[in-house]
């Protein structure tokens, strides 16, 4: 039987129409807003003189504007349940990528970008708040659909930008990127805000409740993880586009990046789907290695293959492993456990291109090995999480259960939502 959302005026609606106004919110911020940098950027080394070196630089600035986003959101919770901050952040990421082609300045671009970053987080905080509370009580498969509106946006972009390459400039990439953001935030327009959270004297000790048992070893293994992940991923989906396009003719390359987006689509909704048979802990390794792999594979074999498949493989596990983790966190019941993953998380995104800079004189496949090091390292850190890991979780102040998992486990987004909403 059809499940129905029920707003605060009583009145009943379908939670596909949440997921889609969910998945367009998302496709915006962070499928176009965020990621449609990836494949413009080697049409602005060749045609607008940009540097590799300007070019992780205008990525970092991006990734510092969403690290500010994402704690306004968390230190000032009034902006993520606004649909006016909602709206706003899609106008200005519009006009933030229409601007770009407008100047050959590197620090005009570095402003446009940072903003761009600060948009992208506040959106993509504000679609998941309200997915996860509008959805609690609905299959998991639902909010991974909408998550995979992210996936939806790098496709369409990547489309976009596959499109106009033989036929236009840089710039044209940069306005018709603007117009599909402008295109995806209607729907996204009426999209409502999780509501405001019981005041804390409604409850009390709920905050006691929910510290449960000390799980302080498994989180920084998880932190670590994610973290690390945070630093590769970013790496690749920064430069694969680029590294591809060394080695093999230039369509190949954007019709790289729309496979990542296309096997995006469904990774969440997957993951969640996943994780009722398996463990968290062993599907992050999983994922993490996997990843490695599709991240190396350009750089290590090259050719036209090697790079269709090292885009599917990205794809199918970059948006599986944030659910995994973020799930992981929330099954913990460490204080803050969302919070915290997702500032480590964005502080890696952060580094990730410095520490790759250097390596970008003599091209983009050095980059490449070095972000699936990382990865690696990451895989190892989710594999030091499975020992001893309480898959059961009791209630605050009985014993840690550390048994393997029966088969049956919530879904990843079941827990993300309740962390989300304690």
């Amino acid at each position: 039987m059809q499940q129905h959302v029920t707003d605060a005026r009583g009145l009943r609606h379908s939670p596909w129409g949440h997921v889609v106004q969910a998945a367009a919110a998302l496709g915006a911020g962070m499928g176009v807003g965020r990621f449609v940098y990836t494949p413009i950027l080697p049409l602005m080394h060749a045609q607008a003189g940009l540097s590799a070196a300007t070019g992780a630089n205008l990525a970092t600035a991006n990734y510092v504007g969403y690290l500010l986003g994402a704690l306004a959101g968390t230190f000032l919770p009034r902006l993520t349940r606004s649909p006016a901050v909602l709206r706003g952040c899609l106008v200005v990421l519009a006009v933030s990528l229409a601007a770009m082609p407008l100047t050959h300045s590197p620090g005009v671009w570095l402003v446009l970008r940072l903003g761009a970053g600060v948009a992208s987080a506040l959106i993509f905080v504000i679609a998941a708040g309200s997915l996860l509370s509008h959805l609690r009580d609905h299959p998991a498969h639902l909010p991974g659909w909408a998550f995979g509106g992210v996936g939806a946006g790098i496709a369409l972009s990547g489309l976009l930008v596959l499109a106009l390459r033989t036929i236009a400039d840089w710039q044209a990439a940069w306005w018709a990127s603007a117009g599909l953001t402008a295109l995806l935030a209607m729907p996204a327009w009426f999209l409502r805000p999780e509501p405001a959270p019981p005041s804390a004297s409604a409850t009390p000790g709920a905050e006691r409740r929910a510290a449960g048992p000390r799980t302080h070893r498994w989180f920084t293994a998880l932190l670590a993880s994610y973290t690390l992940e945070g630093i590769g991923y970013i790496i690749a989906g920064t430069f694969l586009v680029a590294a591809i396009e060394q080695s093999s003719p230039g369509w190949i390359g954007s019709g790289a990046w729309v496979l990542v987006g296309l096997a995006a689509i469904p990774s969440a909704a997957l993951w969640a789907g996943l994780g009722r048979r398996w463990s968290r802990p062993g599907l992050l390794l999983a994922a993490l290695a996997v990843q490695a792999v599709g991240i190396a594979l350009p750089a290590l074999i090259g050719g036209v293959a090697a790079a269709l498949l090292s885009a599917v493989l990205f794809g199918a596990t970059f948006i599986g492993v944030s659910t995994l983790a973020l799930a992981t966190g929330a099954h913990l019941r460490f204080p803050r456990a969302v919070a915290l993953l997702t500032a480590g998380y964005s502080v890696g995104q952060i580094l990730g291109p410095l520490v790759a800079t250097p390596l970008l004189r003599h091209g983009y496949h050095q980059a490449l090995i070095l972000a699936a090091a990382v990865v690696l390292a990451a895989a190892v850190a989710a594999a030091l999480l499975r020992i001893g890991f309480p898959h059961h979780m009791p209630t605050p102040g009985h014993p840690v259960a550390r048994s393997e998992p029966a088969p049956g486990g919530q879904p990843a987004a079941v827990d993300t939502a309740r962390a989300q909403a304690d």
